[in-house]
């Protein structure tokens, strides 16, 4: 079974973790996938934390998906280190990482709508 992660940064502001928590939650109802959030800094569990989850549940591979929208150094050098360190330690389970969300087709839809509920709280103040 493949578990999966969704990683976000962290925040201080808890939040903002939430957020990322609940949209994993999502994420799993909507298609049963087993997922779990996980944080690089200020936020629990961190990476190696939600792969004990996932592998406690079951799981004998792991796709991280990076819940950020592009790839900067974080996703270059930070997360490839953790993934290696945290396969290391659980027996060299397979782990995936996958792009982060720049360039993906649903974010310009995502735009168009903020566009478009921005558009129309505009009118309706005129």
């Amino acid at each position: 079974m493949t578990g999966y992660v969704v990683f976000g940064h962290g925040s201080r502001v808890e939040s903002a973790n939430q957020a990322v928590r609940d949209i994993a939650g999502r994420m799993a109802a909507s298609q049963q996938y087993v997922v779990e959030a996980a944080f690089l800094e200020l936020g629990q569990p961190d990476l190696a934390g939600a792969t004990a989850r996932l592998l406690s549940r079951g799981a004998t591979r792991i796709v991280v998906i990076p819940y950020f929208l592009t790839l900067g150094t974080h996703l270059q050098r930070d997360l490839p280190r953790l993934v290696q360190d945290v396969a290391r330690q659980n027996g060299n389970i397979e782990m995936q990482v996958t792009s982060p969300l720049d360039g993906h087709p649903a974010l310009l839809e995502a735009l168009l709508d903020r566009a478009s509920q921005a558009e129309a709280c505009a009118k309706k103040t005129e």
